[in-house]
């Protein structure tokens, strides 16, 4: 996305982690998710005392935004209070991510703000998805 539209991304990610309900890890996340047609839907990860119920920040952006219509996805932001380390998505949002296609980008930052950006193809390599089952 251009500078300004991946700042207002950020962002978000970042806002989003404020809202994260986490009283038993205590491991905020935010996520933001770039649709195709620019709008951006955020998303905190939200525990619960069951803990296989809660679910991760990434998912519940891809959901907001599925809840809406969209299903075309450019870019996503994750934030976290990591420190040393770049937040990385988990094996089951990744999962999730692929099901709307390998070809856009995961800014994965650290707590000072600086990122790097991956290709989801890159995070989630000979993935299975939609098109497998066509064959």
């Amino acid at each position: 996305p251009p500078s300004e539209r991946l700042q207002l991304l950020l962002r978000r990610s970042q806002e989003a982690k404020n809202c994260a309900y986490c009283p038993y890890s205590r491991f905020p996340v935010g996520a933001a998710l770039l649709t195709a047609g620019g709008e951006i839907f955020s998303g905190c990860n939200v525990e619960n005392a069951c803990y296989s119920l809660g679910v991760c920040a990434e998912r519940t952006a891809i959901q907001k935004a599925i809840s809406e219509g969209h299903t075309s996805f450019k870019a996503m932001a994750i934030t976290s209070d990591m420190g040393d380390n770049f937040i990385v998505p988990c094996g089951a949002c990744r999962q999730v991510m692929r099901e709307f296609g390998t070809d856009w980008d995961v800014y994965l930052t650290k707590a000072d703000g600086t990122y790097i950006v991956k290709r989801l193809e890159e995070l989630l390599p000979l993935s299975f998805g939609p098109e497998d089952l066509k064959k």
